[in-house]
């Protein structure tokens, strides 16, 4: 039996991440540490744990940074009312957000501003999602999945709009929509797509290995949205399993147990040593022919 890997590119690091990365880098080098992040700069434990170790420190509120200190607010971006406490506190504050994140806020504000309801769709308590609804809470209802239409609420239906996490399924985020137009058929689109490309590009590759997988791995965080949809659209494609990990220790070998074919991919926040590892660790139990599939 024939052993390989089906390597997914592209994967791993995308734009807004490493920006958001390098950010807290060039903040370490240009004023030393203790630097102070509110919440985790992005999802994945082990860039976490990298960035602690050069001195950056990670905080749940503003109000946890000692006041005049320097902040870098997450690549998930955040609500206008975390930027005033950061005033209040006299903290100097660096935005890491993700400036396809950065566009979905300002699409928040101008439909606002016009006095339509959007319907944001996402998974709630998503820091992205709770940056975004703070831009106009007032306008804004949240709409976590296909289930979540059927409750929706809308003051005027000739006036309403829906937005997007940026890291979410791009097939089911369609099915949430086409449910809303059935009930709003007049319901508008954002003036450009929400889902990220970074998102949607790996999400299609993955299409494409996985009914050839008999094992999907996907290097990611839990607490990451888009690995976690990676493994999701592993599953609905036709990859018999699929298992998402931080690290290839995790990975149990029984799950490679009677596999000729395994999937590799990771989140857009896993640096690439750590799919290295994962393909070492394959190799070394015969799964050392590696195709590349783009």
């Amino acid at each position: 039996m024939t052993k390989r890997v089906l390597l997914a590119k592209p994967r791993g690091y995308c734009a807004g991440v490493d920006r958001a990365v390098q950010t807290v880098e060039e903040a370490l080098k240009l004023y030393g540490s203790p630097i102070y992040v509110r919440k985790q700069i992005v999802h994945n434990k082990h860039v976490v744990a990298t960035l602690e170790a050069q001195g950056a420190i990670f905080v749940e509120e503003n109000e946890e940074v000692p006041e005049g200190a320097i902040v870098i607010f997450s690549a998930h971006g955040v609500a206008p009312e975390v930027y005033e406490q950061a005033r209040e506190r006299k903290l100097k504050a660096i935005d890491a957000t993700c400036p396809l994140v950065t566009k979905v806020h300002q699409e928040a504000r101008r439909y606002a501003a016009e006095d339509y309801d959007i319907l944001l769709i996402g998974h709630e308590g998503h820091e992205e999602v709770v940056g975004t609804a703070g831009e106009a809470p007032a306008h804004i209802q949240l709409v976590d999945g296909p289930d979540g239409a059927d409750s929706v609420e809308v003051r005027d239906p000739n006036k309403v709009v829906w937005l997007s996490q940026t890291t979410l399924s791009v097939d089911e985020t369609m099915e949430t929509v086409a449910r809303l137009k059935r009930r709003l058929p007049l319901l508008q689109s954002p003036p450009s797509d929400d889902i990220c490309y970074a998102t949607q590009n790996r999400q299609q590759v993955v299409k494409e290995i996985a009914p050839s997988c008999d094992v999907l791995l996907v290097v990611g965080s839990t607490n990451s949205s888009n690995s976690v949809r990676l493994r999701e659209v592993a599953l609905g494609a036709g990859a018999r399993a699929s298992y998402l990990i931080d690290f290839a220790s995790e990975i149990d070998p029984a799950w490679l147990a009677g596999a000729s074919t395994v999937g590799v991919t990771s989140g857009a926040s896993v640096p690439e040593d750590l799919v290295d590892s994962v393909l070492a660790f394959l190799a070394e139990r015969g799964f050392a022919e590696v195709e590349e599939v783009v």
